[in-house]
């Protein structure tokens, strides 16, 4: 999985993301940095509501969350969302002695988990 740091470097550099169900996400700065959440049609949904998304979590009466702004949340992509967003930049991914590289038209990159080396990836064709 990505970390904090890159997803919220990939939201900065203008990644967007239409919510989806599987889709992973934290809430940051509420101390559940650490508590991943997926969009599920049973347990978290997304609304439209007066022209925004709203991310709702049902059946969570013991939580003080209730619902949450998209925008308030940092999206996790997944290996094959982070490969989409490369397009025609990408070549391969490899496993590598220490974890698996990334092979761009014009790049590489590595790290020890596979969707953080896609993740550098993106975040290097964005920084272009």
């Amino acid at each position: 999985m990505i970390t904090l740091e890159q997803a919220a470097r990939l939201r900065k550099a203008g990644v967007l993301w239409a919510p989806a169900a599987g889709d992973r996400f934290v809430v940051p700065d509420r101390d559940m940095d650490d508590d991943v959440f997926v969009v599920s049609d049973m347990t978290v949904e997304v609304h439209d509501y007066q022209g925004s998304k709203v991310i709702g979590f049902n059946g969570t009466t013991e939580w003080a969350l209730d619902s949450i702004e998209q925008r308030e949340v940092i999206w996790l992509p997944r290996e094959e969302q982070l490969r989409a967003l490369l397009g025609s930049h990408f070549r391969r991914l490899e496993a590598v002695p220490d974890g698996y590289a990334v092979e761009l038209t014009s790049s590489t990159h590595t790290s020890p988990d596979a969707e953080q080396a896609y993740a550098a990836a993106v975040l290097h064709l964005l920084s272009a």
